[in-house]
């Protein structure tokens, strides 16, 4: 059967037009416990996007949600994967994409405050949320705060990054006016779209806590970690600004990055988070 948000609309009020997006490969248990982690007050509906998983990711039955699954034929990358998601979801005539992850979980009522404030604001594309960065066991390590204001994260852009991708509820319309997910940036296709939808429109975010992220040894940031700074380093020329001491700034730390092991940048990462 084929879902959109007409059929759900009766049941879904607020939420009709909102999909909950989550690239998977592999990570059954995770999957489920992600989904299981949204907390609103009206169902909400979940794409999961199967990138060639072994065996094949099973869509969970989860109270007040309604899961389907789109399968990629083969693994392709998340950038392929979340790109197929959006355009799925632009069939089904859905408005906004809430970004999750496999093992993150969603602070209660993220979805309906994501939404209220992007319906209020139409010149936003993206809008993400301050993110508690846990690990695997849910103990808290440091709180990720990116800056609010949308003038401000066009100024910091390279000097932290501006959202965190898996908090981020994404207006699809203009996601893919920008062109989507591209694989031209491996393992920072986020930054990329990132910083193609700030030359078009707004990007903020919540100044409150919406997501736990964990911080996994096996996630993109650590397995692919030479690569997505590569793919970082070149997104900063591209876009770099002579005048803007934050960009300057922005490429310093980016190559520290690239000299420094992942285990000692998490460490730096706590201490200066913790104190602030």
């Amino acid at each position: 059967m084929t879902f959109s948000p007409a059929s759900f609309d009766t049941r879904a009020g607020a939420l009709a037009d909102v999909a909950v997006l989550l690239p998977a490969y592999n990570g059954q248990a995770d999957v489920e416990r992600t989904l299981a982690s949204f907390a609103e007050d009206a169902p909400v509906y979940a794409l999961i996007v199967d990138d060639g998983s072994t065996p094949p990711i099973v869509a969970p039955a989860v109270n007040g949600m309604h899961v389907e699954m789109l399968r990629m034929p083969k693994n392709g990358g998340i950038e392929r994967a979340l790109q197929a998601g959006i355009e799925t979801l632009a069939a089904r005539g859905f408005r906004y994409a809430a970004r999750i992850d496999a093992g993150d979980l969603a602070v209660p009522q993220r979805l309906a405050k994501q939404r209220a404030r992007m319906e209020t604001s139409p010149a936003l594309a993206a809008l993400g949320a301050w993110t508690q960065v846990v690990n695997r066991a849910g103990e808290p390590l440091f709180m990720l705060t990116p800056p609010a204001d949308p003038r401000e994260l066009r100024r910091t852009r390279f000097l932290r990054s501006p959202l965190v991708h898996p908090s981020v509820m994404l207006r699809i319309d203009a996601v893919r006016a920008v062109g989507g997910y591209r694989v031209a940036y491996p393992a920072a296709e986020d930054l990329d779209l990132f910083l193609r939808l700030m030359e078009r429109y707004d990007c903020a975010n919540l100044p409150e806590p919406g997501l736990y992220y964990e911080l996994n040894e096996g996630g993109i940031s650590a397995t692919k970690r030479r690569k997505q700074i590569v793919s970082t380093l070149r997104l900063q020329m591209r876009y770099f600004d002579a005048l803007n001491w934050r960009d300057w700034a922005g490429l310093a730390k980016n190559l520290l990055h690239f000299v420094t092991p992942y285990r000692a940048l998490q460490k730096v990462k706590r201490v200066l988070y913790a104190s602030r």
